[in-house]
């Protein structure tokens, strides 16, 4: 009887469900998160601008705050009273904000934990730098949204003229995420987004070497990079901060001295957590805990026991207490409303498209004014003009309506400039003053053009932005507080070692040095050459290449097996010494020696790696199957019985390889005849080799370039790539060096150009270093010159080619000089 009337039935699951995703959605965007664009939740940005209308400058007085957090509630934000109170404390604590926005007078708060004062005791203002994010707000640079109740308008997004989302972070947790943005120096932030003006395709990686990483205010250190490397580049990351603590001596005892703490650390809390761990006994070695901690700044002396070891009791602190933190970063903001988890560049892009905006809509309004005023002028010029005719129209006029609509029948004039002339003081007919509004009216044709341009023009907009940016950054940046100190545990070995060319030596007994390759120097062919290496008797240098200190370097052995170490890692040693044997630093088998090193400069996904023998046997496996190796080496090529590994090279797939042997016989042939294989794989047949003949140097050709080949005993010549047929795989091949006794047999060939430079070194440990250019360019079967003087019992024991500088070619394996083969010297 009561309840008449339509009764709807609904699903009370999806009611509810309904209800909650509305009451999530208002906190999240209501409450809980700061907007991309300024950095702030509703209620900083409604205090922030409550306190501009209410002419809280910096160099006006204080207010109470309670006329403040009143004005708040009463126009924008209807909650209680002191979530607005502890919002405008924490703007105003400068151990909370790096910049505070809001100048507190009196209590409000301390790192102790202190709560502030009520607010009908304390005081506040804005802060100078706060008056920059309000800056241009009454230019309609922003929207307005009418209040909780329409009575009042309040700004949806302020100006922010400096990118304070990221300046001050944020924090807060919403209805089923949070956001934890650490505060960062303006210095670094405004350098940052300077990069973007410039390039807009800079990396996160490039902007790290302007922003550093979080700037807390207060200070601390930040150990390691890699969390601040994954919160840049992901959003989401954890910063490990410690406090700053030195030790100190004073009469043979120590004490540790903290002056700086992580982030909200609650500094009271953390004294009494080392009290009782020291009192449980799990941290010993401390006899007393002070706060000596005043407005000068914070102190808190650790004594420790005489006994005791000051480094280790820092250690158990950073371990057990608040000394050591973890701020788990989190950058979560809002983007049109809508919750994102944002990078580094995209926060700096989403601010810097808002600044673009701002600085379109400021112009805007600027120019509607220029042209407002404009207009005005133009209509008092005409009236100066016409002055007489003027008056005498006004006089003769019955009122202000019939002057009005006279001026604008007779000079073409509208109401607005109409109007402005009736209203024009006698004064202004002085010709003082008629100059004065000519000059006006000039000066904002000038501005007027000015405006127009900006607007036309997207690069003097961010030019604009960068030149004020830069404005607020010489006002108010400072030094950073925060430490960054490298993790000992991330610490790139590499990054240590100056990369640098050099030289790496491998002798038959197995000892390897490096030394830089400036060390050789060129020499005319024909020469002595110089001292190489020192050996012990009975041993010789066999292999010798050129590559970078941050190579990789793969080592093949003679029974078909790899194994790989950086190039740093080999010691460097002077010019005539020894080196350090191999087995100290690969984990060789007593029947294994090195047959063969390649050096890459970095790691390669595409590609091959061609495996040649001696027993003339060839084959193509993806270098994929080679990235990662093992400590104790992979198996590179099953070999047949009675056979070695000869030569690897790396290929893309198109290659021409040529097969050279000891007797001077060669064949040139297409990479594609072979097929890839696995790791494993015994291969194919590259080239039927003749009774006592063995390979001795696998290559890739290149056209107009030139085969290089070098006797045993010092001869040498090279001869046009031209001049070797393409063969079928398989075959005899064809004559490349008639073999007599005064040359020796083949020692090894290398494909060759002009600019390159070749190394050789004979069994007495000399080296030449001569110019590929000053070697003859003759037929296949020719003998060729002296490129080495070799004395009766010496030999060409190994070869280098140390290549000319090409220009960078994406298309082009990267590959760095390789060690030569060469047969193994007669015993």
């Amino acid at each position: 009887m009561y309840n008449e009337g339509k009764v709807l039935e609904i699903d009370i699951k999806q009611e509810m469900k309904k209800c909650y995703i509305d009451y999530a959605m208002s906190v999240i965007v209501g409450r809980a998160l700061p907007d991309v664009r300024d950095g702030l939740k509703p209620v900083h940005r409604r205090i922030l601008y409550s306190m501009y209308e209410l002419g809280l400058a910096p160099e006006k007085s204080y207010r109470k705050c309670a006329r403040i957090v009143g004005d708040v509630l009463g126009k924008y934000h209807p909650h209680g009273d002191s979530s607005v109170y502890d919002a405008l404390v924490r703007m105003a604590q400068d151990f909370s904000i790096r910049y505070t926005l809001v100048d507190g007078h009196g209590n409000f708060g301390s790192v102790d934990g202190d709560s502030a004062a009520a607010m009908r005791y304390t005081e506040a203002k804005m802060s100078k730098i706060a008056v920059e994010m309000l800056r241009d707000i009454n230019k309609e640079t922003v929207d307005f949204a009418p209040n909780f109740d329409g009575s009042e308008k309040e700004p949806v997004v302020i100006p922010s003229r400096f990118p304070n989302l990221l300046v001050n972070g944020s924090s807060g947790i919403a209805v089923g995420m949070a956001t934890n943005i650490p505060p960062h120096n303006l210095n670094e932030v405004i350098d940052g987004i300077s990069m973007i003006i410039d390039n807009s395709e800079v990396t996160i990686h490039e902007l790290m070497t302007r922003i550093k990483g979080p700037d807390f205010p207060t200070a601390g250190t930040i150990i390691g990079t890699s969390g601040i490397r994954e919160a840049y580049e992901t959003g989401r990351g954890k910063i490990i901060v410690r406090a700053k603590a030195d030790i100190e001596e004073e009469k043979n005892r120590h004490r540790i001295i903290v002056t700086e703490l992580p982030y909200q650390v609650n500094k009271a809390k953390l004294i009494e957590n080392m009290a009782e761990l020291v009192k449980d006994k799990k941290i010993e070695g401390i006899s007393d805990i002070r706060d000596e901690s005043d407005r000068e700044g914070m102190r808190i002396v650790i004594e420790i026991k005489r006994d005791s070891n000051p480094n280790v009791v820092l250690n158990q602190l950073y371990k057990h207490t608040k000394m050591q933190d973890t701020f788990g970063v989190i950058m979560l903001s809002l983007v049109d409303n809508e919750p994102q988890v944002l990078n580094l560049k995209q926060m700096l892009v989403y601010y810097l498209d808002f600044q673009k905006e701002i600085i379109r809509r400021r112009t805007q309004f600027e120019l509607d004014k220029a042209l407002a005023r404009a207009h005005i002028l133009e209509g008092l010029r005409i009236a100066l003009d016409h002055i007489d005719e003027v008056i005498n129209l006004i006089r003769s006029s019955k009122n202000a309506e019939e002057a009005r609509n006279g001026l604008m029948n007779r000079f073409g004039l509208t109401e607005k400039q109409a109007q402005a002339i009736l209203d024009m003081r006698l004064q202004r007919l002085t010709g003082l003053e008629r100059d004065k509004i000519e000059d006006e009216y000039n000066e904002l044709v000038k501005t007027i053009s000015h405006l127009k341009e900006i607007l036309a023009n997207e690069q003097l907009v961010l030019g604009i932005i960068k030149d004020e940016l830069n404005e607020i950054k010489n006002k108010y940046g400072d030094e950073r507080r925060t430490l960054i100190e490298q993790n000992i545990d991330e610490i790139n070995i590499e990054d240590l070692i100056q990369e640098e060319d050099v030289v790496i030596t491998l002798t038959h007994s197995g000892y390897i040095k490096r030394i830089s390759a400036d060390a050789y120097s060129s020499q005319k062919r024909g020469g002595k050459g110089i001292q190489a290496a020192t050996t012990k008797e009975d041993d010789f240098i066999k292999r010798v290449f050129i590559t970078s200190t941050h190579s990789d370097l793969l080592f093949f052995t003679n029974t078909g097996r790899v194994y790989t170490i950086k190039a740093y890692q080999i010691p460097d040693a002077g010019r005539t010494a020894k080196g350090t044997n191999i087995i100290n630093l690969i984990p060789l088998n007593p029947d294994e020696n090195i047959k063969e090193v390649i050096a890459m400069r970095e790691k390669i996904d595409k590609g091959y790696l061609m495996i040649a023998t001696k027993g003339g046997i060839i084959k193509k496996t993806p270098i994929k199957e080679f990235s990662s190796i093992r400590k104790n080496g992979l198996n590179a090529i099953t070999l047949r019985e009675d056979d070695e590994l000869l030569k690897v090279k790396v290929t893309r797939g198109d290659a021409e390889i040529l097969i050279v042997t000891q007797n001077g016989y060669s064949i040139r042939f297409s990479e594609k005849d072979i097929r890839p294989m696995g790791r494993t794989a015994t291969g194919v047949r590259a080239i039927s080799l003749r009774n006592g003949d063995i390979a001795v140097s696998m290559d890739i050709l290149v056209e107009d370039e030139y085969v290089l080949v070098v006797s045993k005993n010092g001869f040498g010549k090279r001869t046009p790539v031209s001049e070797y047929t393409l063969q079928n795989r398989g075959g005899k091949g064809m004559l490349t060096y008639k073999v007599t006794e005064k040359t020796g047999k083949l020692a090894s060939a290398r494909v060759v150009k002009d600019g390159d430079e070749l190394m050789l070194i004979n069994s007495s440990n000399t080296a030449i270093r001569i110019c590929v250019s000053d070697v003859s360019i003759t037929s296949r079967s020719a003998m060729g010159v002296t490129l080495m003087k070799t004395d009766k019992d010496e030999k060409i024991l190994a070869i280098a080619k140390i290549s000319a500088e090409e220009d960078d070619d994406d298309e082009k394996i990267n590959i760095e000089e390789e060690v030569v083969n060469t047969e193994e010297a007669e015993e």
